[in-house]
């Protein structure tokens, strides 16, 4: 007999243990829905920096088989023939086009390939067949020296990264939507070694918001892959820099500056649409046209060289003087065209360091101009103008000022800078605003329906955003049950309903703390007896807003949703962090549009 007793209570005895664990955790963690997305955040920022560094070695292999040639690609090209300067970018283009070319064919998805159209238009879903195809094409036309950006497919990687964490773990549309956006935010910063400029990228330019509940997991996720990245690369500035004002007067040539980049800045976006346009009217597969753009960019380094690749590398020899002004000019037209050329015919890549360097270019000439004018002892040098215009002239091409000053900032780590640099972000942004009210990402995401989303983001309702299929237990359930559920949950409520799935009630964690030391009133409990009966709940088709004020006398995370006020069947779950993130977004669109 006692054999038996103690047998019979083994079990109820580790499960009171296992529910003591949880209710200290619960009470000293006590780990929130947010804290739990700032955690998968960092997550994100170390796989999407893993995923980065890989793609740049990956990337220096397929230049290899290219050219036969390491290191940077404009003195790669100088190194090559000239025939060899003029089909190797040809070449790149066609597989690249092929690659495009090969996978609309065989690859079919309901889902976006574009992390912007995952983050505002879409469902944070993003493909993985098409991501996987754009990321190949993508290697080849950098590789192969086009005169686009790695930062593109870095950003593509990180974002597929953080789509696949987000349909594993079952989330929310707005939690995938945020989690695909910290991948964007830690493929820039790994671009760049820039956590801020990676933050503030996503946060002004994607999502239009700085609400904490966005921008927080942002800056996590920067900050993480920054951290990784580092590893691989260094911790040092991308361009060292040494800055100071000569005299007050001084700031004047920098305010003519950001006018000059705000004036120059649409037109360069306006002759990238006209090269879209142009190529798309050419008759031929797309992986003769980026063949054909390829042959135009080789054309050019035939003559120019410095023009092959992003124009990292052009613009660590702008800022140390390497070039006269004549021979700058020239490479300027020719980064120009090329960037036009690669761009238009249909290349995956990004425009931000091609900008970076055109901005550079025109900064160190307008300085060259201002120096001759009044002498080198009563200004900086060009290479100062030369920062300060790539600052300028990304403020002006992407509407977003802030990201463009502290991005320069963590380019160089010269706070010396930060004085001309904020005067000629602001300046470029005002005046390009009045030219073109659109920016390079802004008519991107206008052509993929954003403001259809905007439109239908007002009207969401709350079953757009609750978890279907709640753990619930039967008013008759046992303590056992009960207990057991707590332990596999990591939600502090366990929903109580009856046998027509009408919700009942909820139990506490903490209310379940009376029977932990004694198991024999343990087995005599039901949930009847220990959930609490007014319990809030919120009705399917309330707005968001509703729910929101329904949450504002709740101090859990989660609430009940049921069917309507009468049958009170229970259909699911609502996090009030997905609330939050819906509001946010909504806010910001709605700012946007006044």
């Amino acid at each position: 007999m006692p054999e038996t007793v103690t047998n019979a209570t083994t079990p109820m005895t580790r499960l009171l243990r296992g529910l003591k664990l949880r209710v200290w955790i619960a009470e000293k963690i006590r780990p929130s829905d947010l804290q739990v997305t700032l955690f998968w955040a960092g997550v994100i920022g170390f796989i999407g920096a893993i995923a980065s560094h890989l793609f740049r070695v990956a990337t220096e292999e397929v230049h290899w088989l290219l050219t036969q040639h390491t290191g940077e690609y404009a003195r790669t090209f100088m190194q090559l023939p000239m025939w060899r300067r003029l089909v190797t970018p040809a070449i790149g283009g066609a597989i690249a086009g092929t690659i495009i070319f090969l996978g609309a064919r065989f690859r079919r998805s309901k889902y976006s390939t574009d992390y912007m159209e995952a983050v505002v238009v879409g469902e944070g879903v993003i493909s993985f067949g098409s991501s996987v195809v754009k990321t190949l094409s993508a290697m080849f036309s950098i590789a192969s020296g086009g005169s686009i950006g790695r930062e593109g497919p870095l950003v593509q990687l990180s974002s597929l990264c953080a789509s696949l964490v987000g349909r594993w773990r079952a989330w929310s549309i707005p939690r995938k939507r945020l989690l695909v956006a910290c991948g964007a935010a830690a493929g820039i910063a790994s671009a760049y070694n820039a956590p801020i400029g990676g933050a503030l990228f996503v946060g002004e330019i994607v999502l239009g918001t700085m609400a904490m509940e966005i921008f927080g997991p942002l800056v996590f996720a920067s900050v993480i892959a920054t951290l990784t990245t580092q590893r691989f690369i260094g911790a040092g500035p991308l361009y060292a820099a040494s800055f100071e004002l000569h005299n007050d007067w001084e700031i004047l040539p920098y305010l003519a500056l950001g006018l000059l980049m705000g004036v120059s800045a649409p037109w360069f976006l306006r002759l990238l649409h006209w090269s879209e346009v142009a190529f798309s009217k050419i008759a031929l597969p797309v992986y003769a046209r980026m063949a054909i753009g390829g042959l135009l960019v080789g054309a050019i380094t035939i003559f120019r060289p410095e023009v092959a690749g992003n124009g990292y590398s052009a613009i660590g020899n702008i800022l140390q003087a390497h070039w006269f002004w004549n021979t700058l000019v020239l490479v300027l037209v020719g980064k120009i065209i090329a960037t036009a050329a690669t761009f238009g015919s249909g290349a995956v890549g990004g425009v931000f360091t091609p900008t970076l360097m055109i901005g550079a270019s025109g900064g160190f000439l307008f300085g060259s101009g201002v120096q001759y004018l009044f002498g080198a002892r009563a200004t900086s040098s060009p290479s100062a103008f030369a920062l300060v215009g790539m600052g300028a002239f990304l403020a002006a091409s992407t509407h977003a000022p802030i990201m463009a000053i502290l991005m320069l900032f963590e380019l160089t780590l010269d706070y010396h800078l930060i004085l001309p640099v904020m005067l000629g972000c602001v300046v470029a942004y005002y005046v390009s605003i009045r030219i073109e009210p659109r920016s390079i990402y802004s008519e991107s995401l206008k052509r993929k329906g954003a403001s259809y989303f905007d439109q239908r983001l007002a009207e969401v309702r709350v079953t757009d955003l609750m978890k279907p299929n709640p753990v619930a237990v039967l008013e008759t359930a046992p303590f056992r049950e009960i207990g057991e559920d707590f332990i596999t949950q990591r939600f502090n409520y366990l929903y109580v309903i009856d046998g027509q799935q009408r919700f009942k009630g909820a139990i506490s964690l903490h209310d379940i703390k009376a029977y932990l030391n004694e198991p024999e009133l343990a087995n005599l409990v039901i949930a009847r007896d220990i959930m609490r009966e007014d319990f809030r709940t919120i009705v399917r088709g309330i707005s968001v807003r509703g729910a929101l004020a329904e949450f504002s006398h709740h101090e859990g995370e989660r609430l009940p949703v049921v069917s309507d006020r009468t049958s009170r069947k229970l259909i699911g779950t609502l996090s009030k962090t997905d609330l939050i993130l819906a509001l946010s977004h909504s806010d910001s669109d709605a700012t946007e549009e006044k």
